[in-house]
């Protein structure tokens, strides 16, 4: 059985020396990650002491940010205090939100730029 913590005790035990945060209930202490972390060590200490389950769904993560997260974590909140949330979507193999959401990308940019240059070579013929 892993370490229960309530939300203020997360709170509480965050500190310059100490970065803890909650993500799907779980507690994870990611003081040695933060000069890892590929977005940066301030997006951690922004959520110290917080829940970050939102903002770590929004951003999406590879399988490997995944898996690395498991070597971080620390323990769980109390039963009374879980949101009882499961991530938005399930973290299948292979999960990122790019590979998730392709459908909801709109036109890629390389069909902008290939239509902006046939639209510069019509106009560039037309008015010769």
């Amino acid at each position: 059985m892993s370490k229960q913590y309530t939300r203020s005790e997360v709170a509480s035990l965050n500190c310059k020396d100490k970065t803890l945060i909650i993500i799907h209930d779980h507690v994870y202490d990611l003081t040695k990650f933060l000069n890892e972390h590929p977005g940066g060590e301030e997006v951690l200490l922004d959520h110290g002491g917080k829940d970050a389950s939102e903002d770590f769904d929004d951003v999406g993560h590879s399988k490997d940010a995944l898996d690395l997260m498991k070597n971080f974590k620390v323990g769980e909140l109390v039963e009374a205090e879980k949101n009882g949330s499961m991530p938005k979507q399930t973290w299948p193999a292979g999960y990122s939100k790019d590979s998730q959401n392709k459908q909801d990308q709109g036109i890629s940019p390389m069909l902008w730029v290939g239509g902006l240059v046939v639209i510069m070579a019509i106009a560039y013929f037309v008015y010769l």
